[in-house]
């Protein structure tokens, strides 16, 4: 009974497999995937993803890197998706210092805008942090983001950091990093975070979890995540499956 909630099964990576990629999830146990839609190509083939499959669902949202390509009309765009029945949260949206395609002050104008459009829709948001934990943590808390909270995706800030999140009523959600065997900041983080506010992703096609780091990531790999926060929350793999599923699907509506 896992959850992956954070992958991108519509990413040109899966063009020749996605059928068979997400065969291997359901083998692996995956009863439910939640795809990411993040900019203009995206958005759509992850809904037709959702409509495709009833155990896919879809976020739409602008990613920081893509803010630059926004245009007007875009975010009454976004806003129109989310009423489809398998759209389920508005995101990835956030801030990525690493990347310098969009200026800040672009990626920051986008994640307001996208922040308040969810408080209007009163929808959950999906948090792409990148190099950015002060900005990120600044903007959340001044557009009153607590009010519909979210997932903090692939979580890689301090404690701290995540102690502020989950005060603003957010979940976080861990990757393939964690299971990095040089990976002590995520491992003591995701042992503190409480349990019913924990989520688990792979981010395919990225962040592949040891021991296959370095290849291609897929959803079924969301079991290897399970296994080492399994191990570091001192639970079953069976118990910590339960426990992220139904977190997920408090969240995020999902059936």
């Amino acid at each position: 009974m896992l959850t992956d909630s954070h992958t991108h099964l519509n990413a040109e990576q899966f063009q020749e497999d996605q059928d068979e990629v997400i065969q291997r999830a359901r083998d692996a146990g995956v009863t439910r995937m939640v795809n990411v839609g993040f900019n203009r190509e995206t958005i759509p083939s992850s809904i037709a993803l959702a409509e495709k499959y009833d155990f896919i669902y879809s976020t739409v949202g602008w990613h920081p890197v893509d803010a630059i390509d926004m245009k007007p009309g875009d975010l009454e765009w976004i806003e129109s998706l989310c009423q489809h029945e398998k759209v389920v949260a508005i995101g990835e949206i956030g801030l990525d210092y690493y990347w310098d395609k969009s200026p800040k002050d672009v990626q920051q104008r986008v994640f307001r805008e996208q922040i308040r459009l969810a408080r209007k829709l009163q929808m959950p948001i999906v948090i792409h942090n990148r190099d950015a934990h002060q900005d990120i943590l600044t903007i959340l808390k001044e557009e009153k983001a607590a009010e519909v909270g979210g997932i903090m995706h692939c979580f890689s800030g301090s404690w701290e950091t995540a102690k502020q999140c989950l005060d603003m009523n957010f979940h976080i959600s861990f990757g393939g990093p964690v299971t990095f065997k040089n990976a002590r900041q995520p491992k003591e983080v995701l042992a503190q975070v409480p349990l019913d506010r924990l989520l688990i992703e792979t981010d395919a096609p990225y962040l592949t979890p040891h021991p296959f780091r370095g290849k291609r990531n897929e959803s079924a790999y969301v079991r290897l995540v399970a296994e080492t926060a399994a191990e570091i929350k001192g639970l079953s793999l069976e118990e910590l499956a339960e426990i992220t599923t139904n977190n997920a699907i408090a969240l995020l509506g999902l059936k």
